[in-house]
């Protein structure tokens, strides 16, 4: 038996035969530069918007079966775009991917129609997996996440009960304004 040559960036079933587009919105160009050529070697044609506003205009125009969500972009936010790309490509296949992720948002986006939610970094692979709804296999056992990760999530659940309104979050946690927002500001630990 003959191997293909030449040989295959990617699993056979990673790869499109029909012809896909996805939309990719993301405010970083260097990352969606680099997510969309390697999207675009699997056969996948591509579009990047920097923002939301950008994206469902785009929509319009390039009709994706894919949407690439990021949830923290100038402006206005992904998960406040989502329900709005979805009424632009019904048919669309979005999935969420952040470097800001928690449960509150994960279940929200997921309320909101998104097929998936995966955090950054992300392979091209698991990317291809999460459009079609599937969960990569974990790599190593499972930890119990942290404190400060619960922590962190914890205040993102009441931020998004509060509409986002620091004020109100910080006086229904019972700390300062400031202290919550430095808090906010650090990135989420993994674990």
């Amino acid at each position: 038996m003959e191997a293909a040559w030449p040989p295959s960036p990617c699993p056979r079933s990673l790869q499109v035969d029909s012809p896909a587009r996805v939309l990719l919105v993301d405010d970083d160009p260097t990352f969606t530069g680099v997510l969309a050529r390697g999207l675009e070697r699997r056969g996948f044609t591509c579009r990047a918007c920097a923002s939301a506003e950008d994206a469902l205009r785009c929509c319009r125009e390039f009709a994706p079966s894919h949407i690439l969500l990021d949830l923290n972009m100038p402006g206005r936010s992904g998960l406040a775009a989502l329900p709005d790309l979805l009424n632009e490509a019904p048919e669309a296949r979005l999935v969420v991917l952040t470097g800001y992720s928690s449960i509150a948002t994960a279940v929200e986006a997921i309320k909101l129609g998104a097929v998936q939610y995966l955090c950054k970094p992300a392979t091209v692979d698991e990317i291809l997996l999460a459009f079609r709804g599937e969960q990569p296999a974990p790599e190593h056992a499972t930890h119990p996440p942290s404190l400060d990760r619960m922590e962190w999530e914890h205040l993102q659940r009441v931020l998004n009960a509060n509409d986002g309104n620091i004020s109100a979050t910080a006086r229904a946690l019972g700390m300062h304004r400031r202290t919550l927002q430095r808090k906010l500001q650090k990135r989420p630990v993994r674990r």
